[in-house]
């Protein structure tokens, strides 16, 4: 072993450490190992800046916004609607319908993505059906991993291997190459989900039922134990108020009095106006107010701000439910706003939006919540306007939108753009099939498309690309290159023959998915796939055998992240609303990814001759 393999050796272990314990943030270090490469001597700086320019990389980016504009025309909406119409009452026929088109739609679109617009779908049908939805939560990310075997672009690791083939000279596969093994895959999930989802929550008590009911602002705002708090008020002529923006103000830090909405008369009637920042008031306005401070005057604050008190019904919220929504909320793991204040992170401005309250382990937060730090698990209540709540739905980057109150029935969103949509998929899928026009072109012609019938804008667009999954793989990949150019390559090859040469290739695709497995435990699938890609194609050399099925194991391997919470960010997003431990990944995950393991070994064989 060269003193070049120990350096990249111990680079490649320094990554997998840090990607485990997630110190630092995946991209990061994935820029850091282009910063090691280049300033050892190890690689070139062109070689090390190669994933730039990788035309996989361009794909995946093109997917994002093609993903995206699907989500803001009502696309994947218009599905969930349309399977809670058609499951009806039966848990059985919801959870085969919900795995299928989960599948369907994350094979030409992001599977985290995916699974984000379905986990609000997936708590209003347990809510509708009165169960826990962790006996659906966890068929949805299985669906989500499984989607990725279905064609050429539903996940990174494909394209990664098919673009190690395409550099070693192969022919890459075909769009619909791996989709065979990903059908039986889906079909064997779904008849293990059918048993397993027994085994995920035990609870079928009257309370769960209760606690599982769709529901309304009136329940949204006793579990937040927002009762008392709400006050309206007239602004007076002559109030200091008039002219000036709600940031200008500082009514929350001064008073406590946080503003989620404002009446103004327009037109000869009452109207409901936003309550942003950049928000200015005028005289007669009606603010609604959330008095977070119990030790404030209310009094002593009309007196100073010439504000007149009004009735507030208790049915208030729910009347102007068209006009102001509600909606609950939660971080993903990898926000960037975890650790930080409302204060800091500037919510209202941020988002239009205003958080009126904070459950954190089941329990409602008390007093102030501006100044209270953001942790993972976090229930957030938001207030405003609901198409800056559909915003939020669509912007994945931070939140998810856990629920939608009752009242959301009656505020349909704009939907017209989505034939458009549609056809663009179309197209680019069409054209994906033919030899003519590379994938990466196709993409990118959907995504101007897209824009050119308005169902994207550009803000939106480049908003929806990942840029750290982005970075990430492009992090990764000068490491195949540096184990090639060190003779790491060969010695792990060498290594496989010693263990599995001898017993025949059957045994060499079982050793590639059990490393590719253990591997993907640690760091993620699309890095994994990066890694083990040329030591699959080196391992079909050194055997005489075609590289075709073990570079098809390698992307399957990749994509069957069942077993762990972190193996996969589509199993970290429905660990919090399902409710899941650690545990039940192991439980539910292991005797599954055995099971896909035993039954690819011997298929892709069949599909692909050694």
């Amino acid at each position: 072993m060269t003193g070049e393999l120990i350096w990249v050796v111990v680079l490649l272990l320094a990554a997998m450490v840090l990607f485990a314990r997630n110190t630092l943030r995946m991209d990061i270090v994935a820029l850091l190992v282009i910063i090691a490469f280049v300033m050892s001597g190890t690689l070139t700086l062109n070689e090390a800046l190669a994933g730039f320019s990788d035309p996989n990389v361009i794909l995946i980016a093109a997917l994002f916004v093609v993903g995206h504009g699907l989500v803001r025309t009502g696309v994947a909406y218009q599905v969930g609607d349309w399977l809670m119409k058609v499951a009806g009452q039966s848990e059985t026929r919801m959870l085969i319908l919900l795995m299928l088109t989960v599948a369907g739609l994350g094979a030409f679109m992001s599977s985290t993505g995916v699974v984000a617009i379905f986990i609000p779908v997936v708590i209003s049908v347990s809510a509708r059906m009165k169960t826990s939805p962790a006996r659906l939560m966890m068929p949805l990310s299985f669906a989500g991993l499984i989607s990725g075997m279905m064609t050429l672009v539903a996940t990174p690791p494909n394209m990664v291997v098919n673009s190690e083939l395409l550099r070693e000279g192969f022919d890459g596969f075909g769009f619909f190459g791996v989709t065979p093994v990903g059908l039986v895959v889906l079909i064997m999930g779904v008849g293990y989900m059918l048993i397993a989802r027994r085994w995920l929550s035990a609870q079928d008590t009257s309370q769960d039922k209760q606690h599982w009911k769709r529901r309304t602002f009136r329940d949204l705002i006793r579990d937040y134990q927002l009762n008392g708090r709400a006050r309206r008020m007239t602004i007076r002529p002559g109030s200091p108020l008039v002219g000036r923006t709600l940031d200008d103000l500082h009514l929350r830090s001064r008073y406590g009095a946080n503003v989620v909405g404002i009446e103004r008369w327009r037109k000869f009637r009452r109207v409901m106006v936003s309550a942003t920042g950049s928000t200015g008031l005028c005289a007669r306005d009606v603010l609604l107010l959330d008095m977070t401070d119990p030790d404030i005057s209310v009094r002593q604050m009309c007196a100073d701000e010439m504000l007149e008190p009004m009735v507030l019904r208790g049915e208030y919220f729910s009347e102007q439910s068209r006009d102001v929504g509600m909606a609950e909320v939660s971080l993903i793991p990898d926000s960037e706003l975890l650790g930080k204040t409302l204060r800091e992170v500037a919510f209202r401005s941020a988002y239009g939006l205003n958080v009126v309250g904070i459950r954190r382990q089941g329990e409602a937060l008390p007093g102030k919540l501006v100044d209270e730090e953001l942790q993972l698990g976090d229930m957030l209540l938001v207030i405003g306007d609901w198409k800056l709540i559909r915003q939020l739905q669509q912007q994945m980057h931070d939140f998810i939108v856990l629920s939608l109150p009752a009242e959301v029935d009656e505020v349909a969103p704009a939907l017209s753009q989505a034939p458009h949509a549609l056809f663009c998929l179309a197209l680019m899928v069409a054209l994906m099939l033919t030899d003519d026009v590379p994938n990466a072109i196709a993409a990118i012609i959907a995504c101007l498309l897209m824009g050119k019938f308005r169902c994207i804008t550009m803000d939106g667009a480049y908003k929806a690309i990942h840029w750290p999954s982005l970075l990430l793989i492009i992090g990764m990949m000068p490491f195949a290159l540096a184990l090639q150019k060190t003779g790491g390559v060969a010695l792990i090859v060498e290594g496989l023959m010693k263990v599995s040469g001898g017993y025949g290739p059957y045994m060499m695709l079982l050793s590639l998915f059990v490393l590719c497995a253990s591997i993907g435990l640690f760091i993620s699938n699309t890095a994994t796939a990066v890694l083990m890609a040329p030591i699959a194609i080196a391992a079909a050399h050194q055997m005489g055998v075609s590289p075709y099925p073990f570079t098809m194991i390698i992307a399957i391997a990749a994509s069957a992240a069942f077993m762990t919470p972190v193996s996969s960010p589509v199993n970290t997003l429905v660990m919090v609303p399902g409710n899941y431990r650690f545990g039940d990944f192991l439980r539910i995950g292991v005797p599954f990814t055995l099971l896909v393991m035993v039954v690819s070994v011997f298929l892709v064989p069949v599909l692909f001759p050694f």
